[in-house]
């Protein structure tokens, strides 16, 4: 398989003020042309740097994508960096600088003397057509010895300019380089309720470096996600080579998968609650109305959302939903026995056949020895379940972990009910 290092050059990027969208997309469009990406590099406005940069990228990956520093000013360096790189001259051509000039005068402007040098390119090069911009790109093959060349490709950094340009010539020159057509496909497996390492352990010779297809873990608000990554000919056929891994996945965590994609676990519980043909309320607590409003946002089965009430206090307990103060204060509101009242007057109120609620959530202690717990209940028409999660992990994602468990208690819930 052919790799690739994607550059993006500028100080606006290497300094944080502006985002690097364009590495992003580059690499997805490779994974459609069957190139790994193996490679992001980011580089300032720097000759020596950039010489540097591009120095190791052909010599260590197959195809180089580079985007930025083809402007007119003086701090646009990648034409210089790339000559010097190849040990060639800057050379003048003719055909872009008429092209160039026609493009201020089809704007009613005359072209600054500056703009000529866009019309330089290392000696040997390929200039790349910019229909709709005054910087054209390069295209570059770089000899290695005792190995095939490396084809360097430097466009603007404009998207618009980048995306019309790699559309138009440089994916079909990769695509010519390649030696059978071959496409990269992923897929995504969102699991929930357990750690990284302890799933990992649950299956070590899968995320193994070295097999094919690849398996690689990511973590998100709590949320681990299994993307399994596979080349072939077509979708087909990277399809057939993942399934087997697919089945393992599914067969080896059984519950602790949820879905796959883009699903979130709030898109698993509406799906259940369509399933089952049940209505939902929710009472929330320490969540403050995050479980409603992520229940909100999915489109299917609203239908079966019968509301939701949001508590901050005792006082407020008693009013909306009629808890006894008493037993706030005599339990404790982060207590089972507050999320048990808040389910049951939360299902006879608004009639629905379940109710999720989640008590307050204890202060957090980062020095505490033993995490601290709040309680989730869900009531039914059999009675209520009460389970006790544990408040602990890094402060800017407690709430979401928090509302996370929840749902993820009622998915289990609603699949337990089902067999």
């Amino acid at each position: 398989m052919k790799t690739a290092e994607v550059i993006s050059i500028g100080d606006e990027l290497t300094s944080g003020q502006r985002l690097d969208t364009n590495s992003q997309w580059i690499s997805l469009q490779l994974g459609e042309l069957g190139v790994r990406a193996m490679y992001h590099t980011t580089v300032a406005d720097d000759l020596p740097a950039n010489i540097a940069v591009f120095r190791s990228a052909v010599e260590r990956a197959d195809i180089v994508v580079a985007s930025g520093g083809l402007g007119p000013t003086a701090d646009d360096l990648t034409r210089d960096a790339v000559a010097h790189m190849a040990g060639v001259e800057l050379v003048l051509d003719e055909t872009q600088l008429r092209a160039i000039e026609a493009m201020f005068s089809r704007r009613g402007r005359p072209m600054p003397e500056r703009n000529r040098v866009q019309a330089l390119f290392p000696a040997g090069a390929v200039p790349i057509p910019n229909p709709n911009g005054t910087a054209p790109g390069i295209h570059l093959v770089v000899s290695r010895p005792n190995r095939s060349p490396c084809n360097l490709f430097c466009l603007p950094g404009v998207p618009a300019e980048l995306f019309e340009m790699w559309r138009q010539t440089v994916a079909p020159a990769i695509a010519a380089t390649m030696p059978e057509a071959r496409v990269i496909r992923h897929r995504r497996i969102k699991c929930y309720g357990v750690g990284e390492s302890h799933l990992e352990a649950m299956m070590p010779e899968l995320i193994a470096r070295t097999r094919e297809p690849l398996v690689g873990i990511t973590v998100s608000q709590a949320t681990i996600t299994l993307r399994i990554t596979a080349s072939g000919a077509d979708d087909e056929a990277c399809r057939r080579a993942m399934e087997p891994t697919v089945r393992e996945i599914y067969d080896t965590l059984g519950t602790i998968v949820f879905g796959e994609e883009d699903d979130e676990l709030q898109h698993a519980v509406a799906r259940l609650l369509v399933q089952r043909g049940l209505t939902l309320a929710t009472a929330e607590w320490g969540s403050a109305g995050l479980i409603a409003r992520w229940l909100g946002e999915v489109s299917q089965g609203r239908e079966h959302l019968a509301g939701g009430v949001v508590v901050a206090s005792g006082h407020s307990a008693a009013r909306l939903l009629g808890i006894d103060e008493a037993l706030v204060a005599r339990h404790g509101d982060t207590g089972r026995e507050v999320a048990t009242a808040l389910a049951t007057a939360c299902r006879e109120k608004t009639g629905a056949d379940l109710a999720l609620a989640t008590s307050n959530v204890p202060p957090i202690d980062p020095t505490a020895s033993v995490p601290p717990k709040f309680h989730i209940a869900i009531a039914a028409s059999t009675g209520v379940a009460v389970h006790a999660a544990r408040y602990a992990g890094h402060p800017d994602i407690l709430k979401d972990r928090g509302g996370k468990d929840a749902l993820n208690a009622l998915r289990l819930h609603l699949l337990a009910a089902a067999d």
